[in-house]
């Protein structure tokens, strides 16, 4: 057999190279995505010129959400490590921030302490602390795995819970206390009135793109995290933690790292809640916020940063368009009248559909849009003709 007849047979014998230019698959899964992402952008940047009131903190609160979201979905979907006291960690940084930007004052017959730092010190200080706070704990996150690691967490709320409702001059009490508005370069972000192009921006309006700069920065640097070696180290200890351990990736540093970096995010959702809020309460603070964020990321999909996102838009806004709407909606009313209060009602509907993702979707609703954006040609074999 001649060279030239072996060559031609080798080359026969290689796989068809998969298009990589722009009629391919993963072209055709990159372009909706950018457009979508581009849409998305623009929309969100001039929301506050149209929407009302309501509809401007329920985004606020969604944006949080999908902030604290992202560092549970770190430690939770791409770790593998269970938490049920992400509430403790946003109510660190919520009353962390009231404490360092408050000032000393009287309320109810109480002495409430504050430091009277600038509050953008005091924002930044705020998430540090709950870092730290997170960092006193992460010893016990690197060696505890699974539900002991939960059963663990979930003593956080418990002990949260009692600092919050008796350290009266920290916290206010029962009744919790103001949160100073945030400024920055000598611009308040409060209720005095600022007129953009026709519109009177009030608080919600100028907070919206505090939040969304937060949301945008932190989503970014997750991606960047999940995408590079950390989150490759991280999938690995979720998959096969002894594997992870032999490969050389030291398994309890990253584990407690990953919880450290989780508090901060938590940390950094809790100053936002509480600037929207304008006013902290300890009952927030508890055993049903720490599920709820749990529902966000099952819902929206473990593991993923637009899963984080997707699962805390629907947590979080879904009670608040059911009150919204509470009126012409069967079976949901307002508390005392009769019928199902939005809260609750959310909260069955949250609950179902963790339910169903669990069932049907395991991946979440963003592989749902992944399958639809992928069509029939995902599931051509490589070679095959259309």
């Amino acid at each position: 057999m001649s060279d030239t007849t072996v060559q031609a047979s080798a080359r026969a014998a290689e796989p068809a190279a998969v298009p990589t230019g722009a009629g391919s698959v993963t072209d055709r899964l990159r372009r909706p995505r950018t457009y979508a992402v581009l849409v998305g952008s623009v929309l969100l940047l001039v929301l506050p010129f149209y929407l009302d009131r309501f509809w401007l903190q329920a985004g606020l609160f969604a944006m949080a959400a999908a902030i604290g979201a992202i560092g549970l979905n770190m430690l939770t979907g791409a770790t593998g490590q269970l938490s049920m006291g992400h509430a403790f960690f946003l109510a660190v940084g919520a009353y962390g921030y009231c404490v360092l930007a408050g000032e000393s004052s009287t309320e109810n017959g109480h002495a409430i302490t504050g430091l009277g730092l600038p509050t953008w010190l005091a924002a930044i200080l705020a998430v540090l602390l709950a870092g730290a706070a997170g960092g006193l704990f992460s010893p016990i996150a690197g060696r505890l795995r699974g539900a002991y690691l939960g059963i663990a967490t979930l003593a956080l709320i418990f002990i949260g819970q009692h600092v919050l409702f008796n350290a009266g001059s920290l916290t206010g009490g029962y009744n919790g206390r103001p949160v100073p508005p945030l400024s920055l370069f000598g611009f308040t972000f409060d209720d005095s009135e600022l007129v953009v192009a026709a519109v009177p921006f009030g608080a919600s309006e100028k907070l919206w793109y505090v939040a969304l700069l937060a949301l945008l920065l932190s989503a970014l640097f997750a991606r960047g995290v999940l995408r590079g070696r950390p989150g490759r180290a991280m999938n690995a200890i979720r998959d096969h933690r002894i594997a992870a351990g032999v490969m050389g990736v030291p398994v309890a540093r990253y584990r407690a790292g990953v919880f450290v970096l989780s508090s901060m995010y938590a940390g950094l959702a809790g100053v936002l809640l509480a600037l929207v809020f304008q006013r902290t309460v300890p009952e927030y603070f508890g055993m049903i916020l720490s599920l709820e964020y749990l529902a966000m990321i099952v819902i929206g999909g473990l593991g993923s940063v637009a899963g984080a996102v997707i699962g805390a838009a629907f947590v979080s806004l879904l009670p608040q368009a059911l009150t919204y709407y509470s009126d012409s909606l069967p079976l949901v009313s307002a508390p005392g009248t009769g019928g199902l209060a939005p809260g609750e009602a959310s909260r069955y509907l949250y609950g179902a559909a963790v339910v169903a993702v669990v069932l049907f979707l395991p991946g979440g609703l963003t592989r749902l849009g992944a399958t639809r954006a992928a069509g029939p040609a995902a599931s051509k074999k490589p070679g095959e003709k259309k």
